[in-house]
């Protein structure tokens, strides 16, 4: 499998490459030359397997033989062993035919764990195989951050430095990351929002000369790899409820649009995919972009779901990318009209495809406590604020009665407590592993919203074998 980049002027390369690579050298997004594509017998054939066994068969296509079949097998099975439910993605019945899939049973209780612990494993079977080593950086608005961490601590062969708004993270997202004293892992609280996070990890990417000298490589789902491994899912969850002989429908609590996008990639392949419900909270770019065709950020509103907390939707490019019939230049030309205008439209066609499968809603802060609230009272489970994004789009979206409608749970409602409590007057319990965490010591460094001033602390600190801390 080879991939291209969304901006059509960075060479193609292979699986491995694009892994360790991240963002393409013009800027751009790699994606795969082509769609693999699966047959209903296929995805039928996955039904009654494990979780590590359906991640095998659908990633298997887009990894190609960079990766041996048996050594894939290895990676999968040891990164789901420590999820915490048997089933590693349940689906749980909160209503006629509407279905929470649970994605925080993993190691730092939320979904971002489902690519990124295959991710450090197949980063360490790369950089092992040719004896490389690199500098992993990523911005977080919570959760990918510490899924990151969980993931590549302690690995030989790489430092990995993550960037996270300051006080703009729940308590417990902010302590995964900085309770960790590894010594390849730097945590660093930027004066500013996730947005600035990001577009800092964006610079240094493109800054080439120190993305050279430091050997970069992103996590962030800029990355191909996590986007592909997010795939999976969407196609247990289909095939417990009878697909592909049936269509079901997702909403998809988002802010950067990677997840959403795994379930357009899921539909790409062959999914049978009746619809994907795009659920934003206030910051709501990519709700009003599926409703008005223009692509408009604002300011970055601080909410209770603050991995949601941007106006900044990177992986929206990809999808761009298809609806400009994978013209590089005229993604670049919109993307041109952005930095030029701080805006730009798609044609009417290409909002007819879009909402051909997406459609989308926006849930406030009141909505997002009462769906909490409706939950609870109604199927005594306790759910954090982005997933109650997800499940009250879902209902607000719903399609027929006859089409499953799955909303993805996203977090463990304990990442974010003070918003279930004022939703229904009990405090969520952590995890026993986690019990602790608010004790334990915590290191990191704050740093302005500058380039330079990051730049010269991870050059500073990047490859040292001691902690690095401040």
């Amino acid at each position: 499998m080879n991939y291209v980049s969304t901006r059509g002027r960075a060479p193609v390369l292979g699986f491995e490459d694009v892994l360790l690579t991240g963002l393409a050298s013009d800027g751009g997004l790699y994606v795969p030359e082509s769609w693999p594509q699966f047959s209903a017998a296929e995805l039928t054939a996955c039904a009654g397997r494990s979780y590590a066994e359906v991640a095998v068969k659908i990633i298997a296509p887009f990894v190609g033989d960079a990766v041996p079949a048996a050594t894939l097998g290895a990676l999968a099975a040891d990164a789901y062993r420590g999820f915490a439910h048997p089933a590693t993605a349940p689906l749980v019945q909160i209503d006629d035919n509407d279905w929470l899939l649970e994605l925080f049973h993993g190691p730092t209780l939320a979904f971002k764990d489902f690519a990124l612990q295959l991710l450090g494993r197949l980063f360490d079977h790369v950089l092992s195989k040719r004896g490389e080593r690199v500098t992993v950086v990523g911005a977080t608005s919570g959760d990918t951050g510490s899924a990151a961490i969980a993931a590549f601590k302690d690995r030989a062969n790489l430092e990995i430095f993550i960037l996270h708004p300051k006080d703009r993270v729940s308590e417990v997202q902010r302590r995964q990351m900085t309770t960790v004293a590894a010594a390849n892992v730097h945590n660093i609280a930027i004066e500013g929002s996730f947005d600035d996070c990001q577009a800092l990890v964006k610079a240094m990417f493109n800054d080439a000369q120190f993305r050279a000298a430091l050997n970069l490589s992103a996590v962030n789902s800029i990355n191909w790899a996590r986007v592909m491994a997010q795939v999976v899912y969407y196609v247990t969850a289909a095939v417990a409820l009878g697909g592909p002989a049936r269509p079901v429908a997702f909403a998809v609590p988002t802010g950067n649009f990677g997840d959403a996008y795994a379930g357009y990639v899921a539909s790409r392949c062959g999914l049978p995919v009746a619809r994907l419900v795009v659920a934003t909270n206030r910051n709501d770019i990519l709700a009003r972009l599926f409703h008005f065709g223009r692509y408009l950020p604002g300011e970055v509103v601080a909410t209770m779901s603050p991995s949601m907390d941007i106006q900044v939707a990177s992986n929206f490019e990809r999808l761009l990318f298809e609806l400009c019939r994978r013209d590089g230049a005229a993604v670049e030309a919109r993307l041109s009209l952005l930095a030029k205008d701080g805006q730009f439209d798609l044609t009417a066609q290409q909002l007819a495809e879009v909402r051909g499968m997406f459609d989308s809603a926006r849930i406030d802060e009141d909505e997002t406590l009462a769906e909490i609230g409706r939950v609870f009272e109604r199927c005594g489970r306790l759910i954090d604020p982005h997933s109650a994004i997800g499940s009250a789009a879902a209902r607000k979206r719903r399609g027929a009665k006859t089409v499953p409608m799955i909303a993805l749970a996203t977090a463990h409602a304990a990442k974010f407590p003070d918003a279930v409590v004022r939703a229904t007057g009990l405090r969520p319990e952590l995890p026993a592993s986690f019990q602790g965490l608010m004790d334990e010591r915590e290191h990191y460094a704050v740093l302005a919203r500058d380039l330079g001033a990051v730049q010269t602390y991870i050059r500073d600190r990047a490859g040292r074998s001691d902690h690095g801390h401040n």
